[in-house]
């Protein structure tokens, strides 16, 4: 495949507006050909000159559209993915990839047969928190990283009318947003020895988990993964440790609160983040012990945070 990358959207809820569609628009080779959605008129009033179709399957029968973002329900994405690659479209879906193995390794196997490029879509990876983060331990300036920890908490007392609060596959924080904090886990450090998860319904008429504590054990590393709906006093975002130094980070990657409110890239300054790290450095006291003591220094900077980039679709010039 060569040139431009003609793509085709799955649904215009929340994901696809907010996301999906300003972001395809935005990445240079992408071209948005088309959206399958019941309401046309909530489409156009965004994309007046992109085509709706009435549903996915006429989105798939396209001749002119050679990759598939599928941003819908979470129990919707293997039927849909799979229809997708039989219909030989390359495809992205949104996380997470399935609610079960059984359907993630069918449609991996689909996908090789078909020779298709199947991905899934993990924006978090550049959020620009996470990307400092990252090159903090890959330059090794914390030394070894023994403890990990990425809280994502919110105070959110009132349940909205939506299937991620209802019952049933996928439905959950642990789905929607573990998802993201799982795969910046992997990401760092590979896949853990074992993972022991606690989940819990903590709000008032709560239906499904609304609350999460994961601990993946590593050798010598533990990494924590935690988020609430009931934190009004928020904590850190990132509290890492390491055999030279800490780094403490505060505040939510900027890039969904900038969508969100309508702003669009190019913007000047996109996804820079004002409230920027500590970095703190361990200084050995005479004697050589590494111990928190009165007669202890430490080195204290601001880590400035790397601006975010809000173009996971960059991965979709693989199909190329």
């Amino acid at each position: 495949m060569k040139g431009t990358i003609r793509v085709g959207l799955v649904g215009y809820g929340m994901a696809s507006k907010r996301f999906h569609a300003p972001l395809i628009a935005a990445q240079e080779g992408l071209s948005l050909v088309a959206i399958a959605s019941r309401d046309s008129a909530k489409v156009r009033a965004d994309w007046p000159d992109v085509p709706v179709e009435a549903s996915p399957e006429a989105l798939y029968a396209r001749d002119d559209i050679d990759l598939v973002v599928i941003p819908t329900p979470n129990a919707t994405h293997y039927p849909l993915v799979s229809q997708a690659l039989a219909a030989g479209k390359h495809v992205v879906v949104d996380k997470p990839f399935t609610v079960s193995v059984d359907e993630a390794e069918k449609l991996c196997l689909q996908a090789i047969e078909a020779k298709r490029l199947l991905s899934v879509f993990h924006n978090r990876r550049w959020d620009g928190d996470f990307l400092t983060v990252r090159n903090l331990i890959d330059s090794q300036a914390l030394g070894r990283v023994v403890h990990f920890e990425s809280h994502f908490d919110r105070y959110r007392p009132e349940i909205p009318t939506r299937w991620r609060e209802s019952p049933g596959p996928g439905a959950g924080l642990w789905f929607d947003l573990g998802s993201h904090l799982l795969d910046q886990a992997l990401v760092l450090f590979g896949r853990p020895q074992s993972i022991w998860l606690d989940l819990a319904e903590q709000r008032d008429g709560a239906q499904v988990d609304d609350y999460f504590h994961a601990v993946l054990r590593y050798d010598q590393r533990r990494v924590v993964l935690h988020a609430g709906t009931l934190v009004a006093a928020a904590g850190a975002r990132f509290t890492v440790h390491g055999s030279r130094a800490s780094y403490i980070k505060h505040g939510l990657d900027p890039q969904e609160d900038m969508l969100k409110r309508g702003d669009r890239l190019p913007t000047p300054h996109w996804g820079e983040d004002w409230r920027h790290g500590m970095l703190t450095i361990g200084q050995v006291r005479e004697g050589g012990s590494r111990s928190c003591t009165k007669c202890r220094r430490c080195r204290v900077t601001i880590s400035l945070t790397t601006p975010g980039c809000a173009m996971p679709f960059s991965a979709a010039r693989r199909c190329r």
